[in-house]
Formats: structure tokens, sequence, C-alpha cells
């Protein structure tokens, strides 16, 4: 057998980039031709309660990790974003002199304006301040190793998310697109029935 062989025989170790050892789960086309788990799994249109929550965003705590949750959580509730759009966001996209974020890749890639109420607002500003000791970037981004200040991965938001709700006692199912339905109810119940209706209605509401 020659080198060549031989070392092709060998297991190919993938690192990411802060040299950690990469899944080959994570590789493109590794789950090709495998049906999902949750596949024509239907989950019911169950956002937990406000009481909820509050109590989720109380159990994240105050360190920057909790901050972080927490202005996961009001950017998805309060404002009604989707997982995608949230995580898309800039540090530029918000203007909290108007109470108003940018979206800049909504659905089909339409740019929108959405606002947030006051309360919002100030349950975002803890994370706010401690994002200034980071590389500018993503709003929501990582915070720890070498990759600090980059993108996160929507999975890892999730993950977040449903190890803060387990932690708080929450029975409900706590997943990002579960807060956009709690803000969609929240909407509904003020009597706002479509979502051209939704962002002038939240904008008329925190605008000076």
């Amino acid at each position: 057998m020659t080198l060549a062989e031989r070392r092709a025989m060998e297991p190919v170790v993938l690192l990411d980039a802060a040299g950690r050892r990469r899944s080959p789960a994570t590789l493109p086309g590794h789950h090709r031709g495998r049906p999902p788990r949750n596949k024509a799994v239907r989950y019911p249109a169950d956002p937990p309660t406000i009481e909820e929550i509050v109590l989720v965003m109380r159990r994240a705590g105050p360190t920057p990790h909790g901050s972080h949750v927490r202005g996961v959580i009001v950017v998805l509730w309060r404002a009604g974003l989707r997982i995608s759009e949230a995580l898309a966001l800039k540090e530029s996209d918000l203007d909290q002199s108007r109470g108003a974020i940018l979206v800049r890749h909504g659905k089909n890639d339409k740019r929108r304006e959405v606002g947030m109420d006051q309360w919002g607002w100030d349950q975002l500003r803890p994370w706010l301040t401690y994002r200034l000791e980071l590389p500018v970037g993503a709003l929501c981004c990582v915070i720890d190793a070498t990759t600090r200040g980059r993108h996160l991965a929507p999975a890892a938001v999730r993950e977040q998310l449903r190890r803060t709700a387990t932690a708080a006692g929450a029975r409900r199912r706590f997943a990002p697109h579960q807060l956009r339905h709690a803000h969609a109810v929240e909407m509904a119940r003020e009597g706002v029935r479509s979502s051209a209706r939704l962002a002038a209605h939240r904008l008329s509401r925190v605008s000076p």
C-alpha cells in the first residue's frame, strides 16, 4: 500500500474557526436523503402566556448571557420578528428615539420597519450596553471565544431558549416562533387584524 493510499484511509479531523472538532453532521449534504425527525409533526399554535415569558426572562438572570437571552426574547416577542429576521439585525438597525427596528431582510427578502414598546426597549438596554464591548456586527451574536461578535445560528438560539425555559419550569413549548405567535395574539386582542396594519399600529403607539 502506498503512502497516498494510507493517507486516504486515515480519518479526516474537521475543525471549526476556533480550532474545535467539528461534527460531520454540520457538512452540507450529510443528512441528504434522511427525512427530518419532525417531518409531518404538527405543533399546535399554543403560544406561551405573558406570565410564562416574563418568568423565563427572570430566570435568564443579569449576566451577559442572561441579558442576551432576554434581548432575543424581547425582539421576537415585543417586535414580532421571525428568528431569521432577528438574527440578521445589526446594531445600526435600531432607532430607540423612534422606537423602531429596521428589518432589512424579511420574508421574501422584503424590507420593512416595525415598532417596539418602551418596556421592550427597557429590557433590551442591558444587552445593548454589553454589546458595545464586543466587535461590531450582528445585534444577537456569539459572546465567547474567538468567534465573539459573529452571527448566531438559529439552532443555538432555540437551544438557549429551551434550556432557559426548562430551568424556569415552563411547561409549554418555548420556541422562537411561539414568541411571534404570542405577539400576534396580543395584537389580535387589541383589535389589529392584518399584518400590514400591525407594523403601523406598533409604530403609532411608540413614536413621539
